[in-house]
């Protein structure tokens, strides 16, 4: 047999179960107050994280600071280091130069007061040889005065003819023969031979300007063959006319 249907009344199974509370809404506050302390506690460490990290980097540019500063003044150090070093090497360099200077000073002095004293004798030996020359030139111009007087006039027109003047050269048995306008182009310049006539040959030691030796060898050669000193002298004037338009300077 079936059962009858419950009224709407009725009360339902549910309903006659025991009430059970399992604490959702505490948990759910406990829960949600447990969050919020968390979700502080994790603001507050990155919080404090980020004041660390800036703290670190701001402790860092310091050090990067002061370690600039210190390279700085180690560089400025240096430098100054430097300077000091080039000015006292600048000082010993200058003190070996005045010293140098000083040594240079003095040994010139001494060099000059040898020099001086040098002088001195070379000029008393020189007075002394000048005196002796003037002697002997004019006693040999006395002597050759004696023993030319024969030939006085031939002298006088050969001199007259060829611009010649005939002078002492300083040693007996010499004579030097100067020229006049052999260079048309300076006929003041003059040209002039040393002639020995101390031996049988006659020999021509020195001339300015330079000839040719074999030319006057051979004027020297008709000259020991005749004796003909006037034809010698035209020979020679010849041959320093002849120099001089070659551009001999001598």
């Amino acid at each position: 047999m079936r059962p009858p249907f419950a009224s709407a009344n009725a009360p339902s199974m549910a309903d006659s179960l025991p009430n059970i509370n399992f604490g959702f809404d505490e948990l759910r506050d406990r829960m949600a107050r447990f969050t919020a302390r968390f979700d502080d506690v994790i603001e507050k460490g990155r919080k404090r994280v980020l004041e660390e990290r800036n703290q670190f980097r701001m402790n860092v540019a310091e050090l990067q600071e002061d370690q600039r500063m210190k390279a700085k003044d180690i560089e400025i150090l240096a430098l100054k280091s430097a300077t000091h070093v080039q000015g006292l090497e600048k000082e010993a360099l200058e003190t070996a130069e005045m010293e140098a200077a000083i040594a240079s000073v003095s040994a010139q002095h001494n060099a000059r007061a040898t020099e001086r004293d040098r002088l001195r004798q070379q000029i008393e030996d020189t007075q002394k040889s000048i005196g002796q020359r003037v002697d002997a030139q004019r006693e040999h111009a006395n002597r050759l005065d004696t023993q030319a007087r024969f030939n006085v006039p031939e002298l006088d027109f050969w001199q007259s003819y060829l611009c010649l003047r005939i002078e002492g050269a300083g040693m007996e048995d010499r004579l030097n023969f100067v020229y006049t306008h052999v260079d048309e182009r300076d006929w003041e310049r003059e040209a002039w031979f040393e002639l020995s006539m101390g031996r049988r040959e006659y020999e021509v030691l020195r001339c300015q300007p330079k000839l040719e030796p074999s030319a006057i060898q051979k004027s020297l050669d008709r000259l020991n063959e005749g004796r003909n000193l006037g034809a010698f002298l035209k020979d020679m004037r010849e041959l320093f006319v002849a120099a001089t338009k070659h551009g001999g300077r001598g």
